[in-house]
């Protein structure tokens, strides 16, 4: 059995807001990377449909702004789900599959963040967007790729980025972690 799997890096953000800032800067970092996508696949996204889902004219980088303050506030929920014990107990937990033993705290929580861009893209564009966008009368959802794989491959290396910086950034060797199993 290996050890490395169950510890964590003897640095980074600590205390009782590490995991708050190391959250809000692995969304920021996350979110810049999906907007890097976005914007060389398809940059009317984020020039003029997310301020328009805002009611907001599309006006020099807000929509860079909006989605990296979205990303910001995804990465705090991350960083609060992530630092929970019964989920820090269980990317901790050693496994008997040898290629996920040896794997490292940064590389598990680089996997439960792809998980939680997957979930963000099936709750977010997929089931609010819509609601949002005729509840409070906005537009722009049209311009939206909600279903399309290259949203789902921006959520996927948002959350991918996320967890690899937050478990790279945050010293999670004090919390307590419940195993599951």
């Amino acid at each position: 059995m290996s050890n490395e799997s169950t510890t964590t890096a003897a640095f980074g953000l600590s205390g009782a807001t590490g995991w708050l800032v190391g959250g809000a800067l692995g969304g920021a970092i996350g979110a810049i990377a999906f907007g890097l996508l976005m914007w060389l696949l398809d940059p009317v996204v984020l020039d003029a449909a997310i301020p328009a889902i805002y009611g907001l004219e599309p006006v020099g980088p807000l929509g860079w702004g909006i989605h990296v303050g979205h990303g910001i506030v995804l990465g705090v929920v991350f960083g609060l789900l992530a630092t929970r014990p019964s989920i820090l107990g269980l990317l901790r937990d050693d496994v008997e599959t040898d290629v996920l033993s040896r794997t490292g705290i940064v590389l598990r929580m680089a996997g439960a963040g792809l998980v939680f861009g997957i979930a963000v893209w099936t709750i977010l564009p997929l089931l609010v967007l819509p609601v949002w966008v005729n509840a409070v009368g906005g537009s722009g959802a049209e311009m939206f790729p909600a279903v399309a794989a290259e949203s789902l491959l921006g959520h996927a290396l948002f959350g991918t980025v996320l967890g690899a910086v937050f478990g790279a950034t945050v010293d999670l060797r004090g919390r307590p972690a419940e195993s599951p199993f």
